[in-house]
């Protein structure tokens, strides 16, 4: 099972970030299998970052085989859809970016992936360009995303991938954040919705 990454695919969090152009096809990640966290269990921060910093996300499962898959084609190869977080050690980030080194150790190191459950898209209406997330921090709102705010839509993703990767049966897309990224720190508690509906629930420690 591979864990696929967009980065940079709502504008305003390329600006966040300090990005100010609209990028050209999608930046792209992975994480492996340990990175990924279910059942609410709560997070801990390790010890090898100072920031680690939340990036709420809607993600995709991947239900057929498929390889060279035509955007038109594309919504063939997903059926549900929930969210996650992608947490991210963010010093290490930026000294990996400053010195042209990959994002691995910062995106990739074990429990960096929390995901809820997966809903069936036509329980939410069946568009996935017209799905609404968010994520709250004891109690606050943090991050709004809306699916079709995406530079690149799912289906667009989804086609792209499949030039380089074969796209397995429980493959896993996490589609890119919303502006709002930021610190946890012990004892915050987190809550994802969908579509109105609590899908995360978890604490850091």
């Amino acid at each position: 099972m591979k864990v696929l990454c967009v980065g940079w695919n709502y504008r305003q969090h390329c600006m966040e970030l300090g990005g100010d152009t609209a990028p050209t096809r999608p930046t792209i990640f992975l994480k492996p299998e340990t990175a990924i966290l279910k059942d609410n269990k709560p997070v801990y921060i390790p010890d090898f970052t100072n920031r680690l910093e939340y990036e709420i996300e809607l993600i995709v499962k991947i239900n057929r085989l498929g390889k060279g898959i035509a955007e038109k084609f594309a919504s063939r190869y997903y059926s549900e859809v929930g969210i996650g977080i992608d947490f991210t050690a963010r010093d290490m980030q930026a000294s990996a970016r400053k010195d042209g080194e990959p994002w691995d150790l910062c995106k990739g190191f074990d429990c960096s992936a929390p995901i809820s459950n997966f809903i069936p898209l036509e329980e939410l209406g069946g568009d996935i360009s017209n799905l609404n997330f968010r994520l709250d921090i004891d109690g606050k709102t943090v991050q709004k995303g809306f699916s079709g705010d995406m530079f690149f839509s799912v289906d667009k993703i989804i086609s792209y991938l499949s030039e380089f990767y074969t796209l397995k049966i429980g493959d896993i897309i996490f589609t890119g954040t919303p502006e709002g990224v930021g610190p946890v720190s012990i004892g915050n508690h987190l809550e994802g919705w969908l579509e109105g509906r609590k899908l995360i629930d978890f604490y850091i420690k």
